[in-house]
């Protein structure tokens, strides 16, 4: 007796699995310079690394006698794979089959994924392309009814956040609940062109007479990743394949673990000279903060998050001598580093991430303060602006600042993490207050200046006073801050707090849920 006749039954329906909707279908993805999912699978993950769960899973046709017909493989593919020998749940929608939606039964199969990786305490890598959940119109009459939004699953979905890693990358034309698999992620990319990402898509925009759009009018890469819903774009498919294994190289494989240290070959102790220069004398004038940021980091260590959005506010991730550190700077090219409501926002994201996973936080600042005016007080810039100090303050992370220039007013308290000790020093460049005296020295003095013949000369005259009791120097005079450090020797600074953050961190759970 053999069981061969099964086995090879089990082998012709695996191939009609793998054939997903067709050649036609295949080829049609091709057309609009997509990969299919299985495509997508061999690309992110290490090689002969995947194995899938539920291949045989799909809609079967039968005649009379009970024998297969034709079958529609299930629209959702996953299972474990490994990526840079490190083991993860890697999913996807397979736009071929009914473009992603529902009509295929995925829904079991999406909810194993995700609580396997919740179980198995395990990154979850979700390739996005369609619906990814939710049924067409059409579905109503295939099952003969229609039914009542619940999103079931959709708690071990955030259950995960406060677990593992969860990347979600846009493939394609994204809606619905699969948009809302690409926003409840760590981190997120859309591929600029061929992905957009919507609520609803056009069909339904215009049946709501809200106008004819296009899908890329609709939630082109250009919009969301301006607005915050998604951290990045990429050129490719590739492109974005690379920076989602970039963006797991620096987190663990779960809270229970601490972030993985990797070999450097950049020497903790280098100096440059370079950025004893860098800061103008001039309050007024600018310079480029990412040159700092990537000069105190492990050479080409440097990961931004978010560079297109809440652009007075650098974020990202980066190594100090091979250990991974969350690391955040304002922009004095934009808005003079100040804080808007959207910077706010974009360093809650890097704080939560830096708390969830046991990354010690780096400020590298220059504020001015939050934005002033009436779009800052429109945009309710203080709200954000002060959930991101209560961010900063719930970390439980170890944290480091060098104040580059500025540190003005409430956002430029953020030199400081509230209720902790920590490293803090600043270069000689330090200028910091409750205001800038340039902003507030006409006001202060106003009875003063009004009894002057040469307003011009006395008004210099203050400022030539103020401007000597300013000094960092006198800060330091009075323990306000710690050190005083030359601007060349900074990464030899921070290098050394890193080491002495990674031997007092522990894999302890955060103190909060992570919200996407």
């Amino acid at each position: 007796m053999s069981w061969q006749d099964e086995i090879d039954e089990m082998r012709a329906r695996e191939a009609l699995a793998f054939a997903m909707g067709g050649e036609e279908k295949v080829a049609r993805q091709h057309e609009f310079n997509k990969l299919t999912i299985r495509e997508r699978i061999d690309a992110i993950s290490d090689p002969a690394s995947f194995h899938e769960i539920g291949t045989l899973a799909g809609v079967g046709e039968y005649d009379e006698q009970g024998e297969l017909q034709a079958f529609t493989p299930s629209n959702f593919v996953f299972g474990t794979a490994e990526i840079d020998e490190r083991p993860v749940i890697l999913s996807g929608d397979d736009f071929t089959v009914r473009g992603g939606s529902a009509d295929a039964s995925i829904a079991g199969k999406r909810l194993r994924a995700e609580g396997l990786a919740v179980e198995l305490r395990l990154p979850h890598i979700r390739l996005v392309d369609g619906m990814g959940g939710g049924g067409s119109v059409k579905t109503i009459e295939m099952a003969g009814r229609t039914y009542i939004p619940e999103v079931r699953g959709w708690e071990t979905v955030v259950t995960h956040l406060g677990v593992a890693p969860s990347v979600s990358l846009a493939l394609g034309s994204v809606a619905g609940i699969g948009a809302a698999r690409v926003a409840t992620a760590h981190y997120s990319v859309i591929v600029k062109d061929t992905a957009q990402m919507m609520i609803a898509g056009p069909a339904l925009v215009d049946w709501a007479s809200l106008g004819e759009v296009t899908k890329e009018e609709l939630g082109a890469s250009k919009i969301h990743t301006r607005n915050g819903a998604i951290d990045d774009e990429a050129g490719s498919e590739a492109e974005a394949f690379a920076m989602a294994k970039r963006f797991l190289s620096y987190l663990p494989s779960s809270v229970d673990e601490l972030p993985p240290l990797t070999e450097c070959d950049d020497d903790p102790n280098r100096e440059d000279p370079a950025l004893l220069e860098i800061v103008p004398k001039d309050p007024r004038k600018v310079y480029k903060m990412h040159t700092v940021v990537e000069s105190v980091c492990d050479q080409g260590s440097f990961f931004e998050i978010g560079k297109k959005w809440g652009r007075s506010m650098i974020t990202g991730l980066a190594r100090l001598n091979g250990i991974p550190v969350a690391i955040f700077a304002e922009n004095p090219r934009v808005y003079g580093g100040a804080w808007t409501a959207d910077a706010s926002r974009k360093l809650i994201r890097l704080c939560d991430l830096a708390a969830t996973f046991h990354l010690p936080l780096v400020h590298l600042e220059d504020c001015p303060g939050f934005l002033i005016g009436k779009q800052s007080e429109e945009e309710a810039t203080i709200r954000y602006g002060s959930a991101a100090l209560a961010a900063l303050g719930q970390a439980n992370v170890p944290f480091c600042c060098v104040v580059i220039r500025k540190a003005f007013g409430v956002a430029g308290a953020a030199n400081h993490k509230p209720g902790a000790h920590h490293l803090r020093a600043a270069w000689p460049s330090g200028d910091w207050g409750s205001l800038p005296i340039e902003g507030g020295i006409e006001v202060a003095y106003k009875a003063e200046l009004a009894e002057v013949d040469d307003y011009d000369a006395h008004l210099n005259k203050i400022k030539a006073r103020l401007n000597r009791l300013r000094s960092p120097f006198r800060s330091a005079e009075y323990f306000e801050i710690e050190e005083i450090i030359d601007p060349s020797k900074t990464r030899n600074y921070l290098c050394q707090w890193a080491k002495l953050a990674r031997a007092a961190s522990r894999p302890t759970p955060p103190t909060f849920w992570y919200r996407p």
